[in-house]
């Protein structure tokens, strides 16, 4: 029975597995689809105060316990990314928080697609330069956007760059 036991739970493991990965594959081909470049990739299991610190905003709503516990719960993939109007356009492209009426007004969305519930709507998105800046702060704290501005900002908007397929990111080079 033991070892039965442990068989069905690998299984079930590579199962979610499995789907999350296509989940993660349909998000990233989006991504790139849509003109984005991503000059940070970073998976990682966020730590409690991070996922706290993060969602400090929502500490008086009812679901907050709720996100934080998910948001724990095991690895996230964190990506800044670039290009003109960023924000707005990973907005629309996420649809709106609530999944279910997302699934009816806009169908092709990130979240409609992925996400199970509205605290587990696949997918999260700044929504204002400051946010970006106090949420890249706490999820991926070595980055500096000023000096990323000085040195490969520019060699992104001239074209300078290569998209590295196996971590998933755009890297600087020189011609």
């Amino acid at each position: 029975m033991s070892n039965r036991r442990r068989k069905i739970n690998s299984d079930a493991f590579w199962s979610e597995h499995g789907l999350l990965l296509l989940w993660v594959n349909d998000i990233r081909r989006t991504i790139l689809d849509n003109g984005f470049y991503v000059v940070r990739s970073k998976r990682q299991t966020i730590k409690l105060e991070q996922a706290k610190q993060f969602y400090s905003e929502h500490k008086t709503k009812f679901f907050y316990n709720r996100l934080i516990t998910f948001m724990t719960s095991g690895p996230s993939e964190a990506y800044i990314l670039a290009r003109e109007d960023a924000i707005s356009v990973w907005r629309h492209l996420m649809g709106p928080t609530k999944v279910f009426q997302c699934q009816l007004s806009n169908p092709d969305s990130i979240r409609a697609k992925h996400g199970l519930t509205d605290t587990r709507n696949a997918t999260h998105g700044s929504d204002s330069d400051e946010s970006v800046r106090q949420e890249v702060s706490i999820i991926v704290p070595q980055f500096c956007f000023e000096h990323w501005k000085q040195t490969e900002e520019p060699m992104f908007r001239n074209g300078k760059v290569q998209f590295n397929d196996q971590q998933f990111i755009h890297v600087t080079h020189k011609s």
